[in-house]
């Protein structure tokens, strides 16, 4: 832990008037997940993202459950500034547990979720976004390094996990349609048209 407390120490040698203001304006894009709450509710809405939207939901509900309700409570992980309290805060205290990091988790379940559904223009520049919200919970001294890969790690297992619980659910809702009727390629017909194959990016 001496070693994180050092990282976190060295990020707080880089404060500056300009980079405190954009980090905290950063970390607010993460605050309960808002930015990819609302991403996610307007691929719901827009007909041809939709499946995108089922998988960004299912992935973020499931790092939920991971991520807050079970590991933050299981690892009960006391937040760096609990433990230097000397250290200036930027942004209010926080009421939960510092492992894994929430803010980080959520912005990779979402970024893995566009990734395995095929959203090449997407995944890429909403990477960046949640690489730097996960830089700023170190800058802002709310969390342990381990705490941001943590959530890296589960961020990236929730967006998978995501993706297959959307698959196999349309692959039952097609089959149950269909009457359990396939193609030669594997695929659930209607009407002998080709049911949209969700791991195809094309059909976004």
């Amino acid at each position: 832990m001496n070693i994180e407390l050092k990282i976190l120490d060295w990020f707080q040698t880089l404060h500056t008037p300009v980079l405190d203001k954009f980090m905290t304006s950063v970390t607010k894009l993460g605050n309960a997940g808002i930015f990819w709450i609302i991403l996610t509710v307007l691929f719901l809405l827009i007909p041809k993202m939709r499946k995108t939207g089922a998988v960004m939901a299912a992935a973020l509900i499931i790092d939920l459950l991971l991520c807050n309700v079970l590991l933050k409570n299981l690892v009960a992980r006391t937040r760096p500034y609990d433990v230097n309290t000397g250290v200036q805060l930027l942004v209010a205290k926080l009421h939960d547990y510092s492992f894994p990091s929430g803010h980080t988790a959520a912005s990779f379940a979402s970024v893995a979720a566009l990734y395995f559904a095929g959203e090449k223009k997407l995944w890429k520049p909403t990477l960046v976004l949640a690489c730097l919200i996960a830089v700023s919970r170190l800058y802002l001294y709310v969390h342990y390094p381990t705490d941001v890969l943590g959530g890296v790690v589960i961020g990236i297992i929730a967006g998978y996990l995501g993706y297959r619980l959307v698959k196999v659910l349309g692959d039952k809702f097609f089959r149950a349609k269909n009457g359990g009727e396939q193609n030669e390629h594997g695929k659930y017909n209607s009407n002998r048209t080709p049911v949209d194959d969700f791991s195809d990016p094309r059909n976004h």
